[in-house]
């Protein structure tokens, strides 16, 4: 018999290729996994599309069981992080304030430091003594400001310089001052009095006489007494300035800006200002508040001085004079080698009278007449308008109508 004819390979087949053995017809038949068999050679140019890929089932191909491992073991828990410190902010309002409090300190220590300064600087003098009359102390503080004409001080120079002319001794006072300060609560203001230097009055034991020359005959105290007795005023503290002081405090502050209405030509004082507003200089600043030269003589005189005062203590109070950090030592200084005061002044009551002159009410002591005298010319005073004035400012009581009607 024949053998079995080789089945027929098919289509696009390799020639000579071994073909698989064809399973039984009870046998089920497994599908070759397409990656398995050989794909068809394509020619270059051909376009038939390619049968899609099919995979094999799942129950041709079981998967293999994950191998046994064991779960992860849990983590082990983390350490709290230690928080973050808060971003410093810049805080502006508290720096400016702490910088605010520093200079305000500072300026605290300069002021107290220039103020222990002076006050150890200033001269001290015997200025009060007691006596059976002397007056009760009033309401209020009551001040002697003397401006003395003495040259004991002064080189021959400095006299030339300031044309104070030449020594004359002790000397007498140009300028008799009387401040009262009310106490602390009271309306009423401060009260700038002047005393002609001519007025005729009793000196103790030494009869009537020129108020002026009680300086000249015992000095600050007989000239307190005399003061006290003529006025009736109890005096709390006396402070003297003499020529030179007096222009070094003004050199000091950089000039004192004034006005006179007239011009004013004094030879004798050493000036020749013409009329209108200037800066005077210690030397004219000094023949401003001397001079006569004047349609009304020492009572012009006694308003010039005034005048001169009130502009001296505003211009010290001025902010722009403490912007120079040199004034800082140079106008306590001077202030301090310029004044003479009594035992119990410091220069914290020197202060508490400047901060009060800046604004005073100026008057005069009441005139009654001029005369002549053994003295020579003198000013005698309207008694009851004059009394009327003091018993006021012994009482911190307003000023009365009949002291301020006698102004000359």
């Amino acid at each position: 018999p024949r053998p079995p004819t080789p089945p027929r390979p098919p289509a696009g087949h390799p020639a000579g290729a071994r073909l698989a053995p064809r399973p039984p017809a009870d046998e089920p038949t497994q599908r070759i996994p397409d990656h398995r068999v050989a794909q068809p050679t394509r020619r270059i140019g051909d376009r038939t599309p390619l049968s899609p890929r099919t995979f094999p089932p799942s129950e041709a191909t079981p998967r293999r069981p994950p191998p046994n491992r064991r779960p992860p073991a849990p983590a082990a828990p983390q350490p709290p992080k230690p928080p973050k410190p808060p971003r410093k902010r810049r805080r502006w309002g508290r720096i400016i304030l702490t910088l605010l409090l520093v200079a305000i300190l500072l300026l605290i220590g300069a002021v107290v430091a220039v103020g222990v300064s002076t006050d150890r600087a200033l001269r001290h003098t015997d200025a009060f003594t007691d006596y059976p009359e002397r007056p009760v102390a009033g309401s209020g503080t009551t001040w002697l400001l003397v401006g003395s004409d003495s040259r004991q001080d002064l080189t021959e120079a400095q006299q030339d310089e300031l044309s104070t002319g030449g020594d004359i001794g002790d000397g007498r006072t140009d300028t008799i001052l009387l401040v009262h300060l009310p106490a602390f609560g009271s309306d009423v203001p401060v009260t700038l009095v002047s005393i002609p230097r001519d007025s005729y009055v009793p000196i103790p034991g030494y009869g009537r006489d020129k108020i002026n020359a009680a300086y000249s005959l015992g000095g600050a105290p007989l000239l307190t007494q005399t003061v006290e007795q003529a006025t009736g005023l109890r005096m709390d503290h006396y402070a003297e300035i003499g020529f030179a002081g007096f222009a070094g405090v003004v050199d000091a502050l950089g000039g004192v800006t004034m006005c006179p209405v007239e011009p004013i030509d004094d030879p004798l004082a050493g000036i020749n200002l013409p009329a209108g507003c200037q800066n005077l200089s210690g030397r004219d600043a000094l023949g401003y508040v001397r001079s006569r030269a004047t349609p009304r003589a020492d009572l012009d005189r006694m308003v010039h001085q005034r005048a001169f005062l009130e502009a001296m203590l505003s211009r010290a109070s001025e902010p722009r004079t403490w912007l120079n950090p040199r004034n800082w030592t140079t106008i306590p200084q001077a202030a301090a080698a310029a004044l003479t005061v009594d035992t119990d002044t410091r220069v914290w009551d020197l202060a508490r009278l400047g901060w009060g002159l800046r604004r005073a009410t100026a008057v005069t002591v009441p005139i009654g007449e001029y005369t002549w005298a053994d003295a020579g010319q003198v000013v005698v005073w309207d008694h009851q308008a004059a009394a009327d004035l003091f018993d006021a400012l012994a009482a911190d009581q307003p000023l009365p109508q009949s002291a301020l009607d006698a102004q000359p």
